[in-house]
């Protein structure tokens, strides 16, 4: 069974987790893809026996084009930022417009955010679960934040905590 793990990155931190969410996931299945939304096709999500999504939190919920262009221009003044390299592409907004039905197939969710309350920060996991469901994707766990601190950094034992979220993953 192959699982697929899509996410929408600016800054690095949110492929990051991707990355290690895949890594827990890794001995439960028989493949694990990570693309960026720019590669998740139909083709792709489709045959997959989970799929997890995951982006970060702008302006309290899921990015928007306005959103992107903003952290794109904070990534432009600031030199100790760097946009990943799958930040030009489409955001999780418009990927989810062209999303196939689901039909009951197993997925998650998860997000990247700032430190703090979520009543203060905001989750874009759950605006990604309640598309996914949308979608009629039956979700598998509650949608998972991953934190990152005031200078854009993920806080220490992140990283190793979404492998472990990932581990827990079945669909």
């Amino acid at each position: 069974m192959r699982a697929v793990v899509v996410y929408e990155s600016m800054f690095g931190n949110t492929h990051v987790v991707a990355d290690h969410i895949a890594q827990g996931l890794r001995p439960s299945f028989d493949e694990v893809a990570v693309v960026p939304v720019a590669e998740a096709t139909s083709e792709l999500i489709t045959g997959a026996g989970l799929l997890v999504v995951g982006g970060p939190t702008h302006i309290h919920g899921m990015s928007s084009e306005k959103s992107r262009m903003s952290a794109k221009d904070r990534a432009d003044e600031d030199d100790d930022l760097d946009l990943d390299p799958d930040a030009e592409g489409p955001g999780l907004g418009d990927w989810f417009d062209a999303m196939p039905d689901g039909s009951g197939r197993s997925a998650a969710a998860f997000d990247t955010r700032l430190e703090g309350p979520p009543l203060l920060t905001g989750r874009a996991g759950k605006g990604i679960s309640r598309r996914l469901k949308r979608h009629g994707y039956h979700l598998v766990a509650e949608p998972e934040s991953f934190l990152v601190d005031k200078a854009n950094h993920l806080v220490d034992g992140e990283a190793d905590r979404a492998s472990r979220w990932g581990e827990t993953l079945t669909p």
